[in-house]
């Protein structure tokens, strides 16, 4: 499936998104995306060190604190740390992993899709959706 076709369908299928780096910080990007993601019908689900409640959405510490795998792990953190939670999100079963703009984990991501993962790359959910209408 080519990248916008793969991108429609993350999308438009009502899915779990677990959004790391996802906090209470209205002034940060994750914040407005995921409010975004529940406009499009999806669930969040965020996940930070201190697991707050966002957008009614009560929050978990690290991925493998999930009760089951996410559909698709949106990482919200820095390139350094991004390669660990992609790494994390192959262990906990998730179907796809969506790196924002800027964050790049190239190894992690090779891993991944050679583990038979989606993943997108460098791109904004609420950015592509709103490019197809959606929102």
């Amino acid at each position: 499936m080519d990248d916008a076709r793969l991108i429609d369908d993350l999308l438009r299928t009502p899915a779990t998104w677990a959004v790391v780096g996802l906090s209470t910080n209205r002034e940060r990007a994750a914040y407005g995306v995921s409010a975004y993601l529940q406009r499009l019908g999806h669930t969040i689900v965020p996940v930070h060190p201190s697991a707050p409640t966002v957008h009614g959405a009560p929050g978990v510490r690290r991925l493998a604190d999930l009760p089951e795998p996410p559909d698709v792990v949106d990482v919200f953190v820095n390139s350094s740390r991004a390669g660990a939670v992609v790494d994390e999100a192959v262990a906990v079963g998730a179907r796809a992993v969506w790196l924002q703009l800027g964050v790049h984990a190239d190894e992690a991501v090779a891993r991944a899709r050679a583990a038979g993962l989606v993943v997108v790359e460098d791109a904004c959910p609420a950015i592509e959706g709103r490019a197809r209408g959606l929102g």
